[in-house]
């Protein structure tokens, strides 16, 4: 299967940077996250081990490439930093966000979790649209 007009730099850039920014923003909303979650540190520490950094590795790079194949299929609507950052905000609020209550909403979860992990996936896509808009589709 072929992807015909998808900037593999760009994905593989996108990819990086949302991972980075992943870790910066819960490393610093690391304390409220862990409360909303209902867990202690070492509670966390346990069940972080090196598969699930690079599962959330894939993840970034299936989601920064899906975005990627958005954008591309919208064509010029979504060129530059503009459009990736706008196609990156439906994307979230269409799909992400959604998710994220329902699933959190049924689970029981604290609304605190649901806006953290939110602003987390947001922050996530609006780099990702950014770098994919930068680079080009």
């Amino acid at each position: 299967m072929e992807f015909t007009g998808i900037n593999y730099l760009a994905v593989l850039a996108a990819a990086a940077t949302s991972f980075v920014f992943g870790a910066v923003y819960y490393t610093a909303l690391a304390k409220p996250w862990m409360a909303a979650l209902g867990k202690t540190e070492e509670e966390v520490k346990a069940g972080a081990g090196p598969a699930l950094y690079i599962v959330t590795a894939v993840a970034q790079l299936v989601m920064a490439f899906m975005l990627a194949g958005v954008m591309g299929h919208l064509g010029s609507v979504t060129m530059g930093v503009t459009g990736g950052l706008t196609t990156a905000f439906f994307v979230w609020l269409g799909f992400v966000a959604t998710t994220l209550v329902v699933n959190h909403g049924f689970q029981g979860a604290k609304r605190s979790l649901t806006v953290i992990d939110g602003g987390h996936w947001l922050g996530g896509l609006l780099i990702q649209g950014a770098v994919i808009g930068l680079f080009g589709v």
